[in-house]
């Protein structure tokens, strides 16, 4: 039996460190400086400890998304792409919400720098991510196949 929360966790966890790990190394690639918790701290004037257990929860609940919704729903068998696949998902809501917060906050548009190579950046880390989470939960389209195949065999 396999254990869904477990994995949910201790992929969100994982993931969310080595992406963090990349988008602190992002600037050493020639990629502008991003430092989400203290990005989310800043939006919503709260403490950058605030930021950082955001950061965490954001990364734990698409951890989530991913073992309860996405991971049976989508069906390929490698558990990297499917994770790769996953991470440009996770973006594309992030770059959403992004949107939204600053259009709703009022921040200045220009407050990021260069759009494109933050988005470079925001994509490299998001596909981190996804890599991770894919990797580490386990793919049932790979274990149902098996199972499949084994019924048909005998």
């Amino acid at each position: 039996m396999e254990n869904k929360f477990g994995n949910a966790v201790l992929a969100g966890f994982i993931a969310t460190i080595v992406m963090t790990i990349v988008i602190f190394l992002a600037p050493m690639m020639g990629l502008p400086k991003m430092n989400i918790p203290q990005m989310l701290a800043g939006m919503l004037g709260v403490s950058v400890v605030i930021g950082w257990i955001m950061h965490f929860m954001i990364g734990l609940i698409f951890a989530f998304v991913y073992v309860y919704w996405f991971n049976p729903a989508v069906h390929i068998d490698s558990k990297a792409g499917k994770g790769l696949v996953y991470g440009v998902v996770v973006l594309v809501f992030a770059m959403i919400m992004m949107f939204l917060m600053i259009r709703l906050m009022l921040l200045p548009q220009g407050m990021m720098g260069n759009m494109g190579l933050m988005l470079l950046g925001a994509l490299i880390g998001h596909l981190v991510y996804g890599l991770f989470v894919g990797l580490i939960v386990p793919n049932p389209v790979a274990s149902g196949d098996s199972l499949q195949h084994n019924f048909q065999s005998s």
